[in-house]
């Protein structure tokens, strides 16, 4: 454990910023699922305004500094060709 005052905030602020970045994670993967969920069910409507809601929440966690821009880019595409790819 750390003995110096600076040492002991940084510990606690890395562990609320872990907190943070793990339940921005866990919403994106939450807004993924339930792309896929709606591609799968085949209702093309829901799958597309999943998507729009899912793109919102993955690209606001890119702003936030959670994922890097490449990997957004590369969630956004996937669900997007997902989508499109539809009958």
């Amino acid at each position: 454990m750390a003995n110096i005052k600076s040492a002991k905030k940084r510990i606690l602020v890395a562990q609320t910023r872990t907190e943070r970045n793990k339940a921005i994670k866990s919403g994106v993967k939450t807004a993924i699922k339930k792309v896929f969920a709606a591609i799968e069910s085949g209702d093309k409507a829901a799958a597309q305004a999943q998507l729009v809601s899912a793109t919102k929440t993955i690209e606001m966690a890119g702003s936030k500094g959670v994922y890097h821009k490449n990997n957004v880019a590369r969630k956004v595409a996937r669900i997007s060709k997902a989508v499109n790819e539809m009958a």
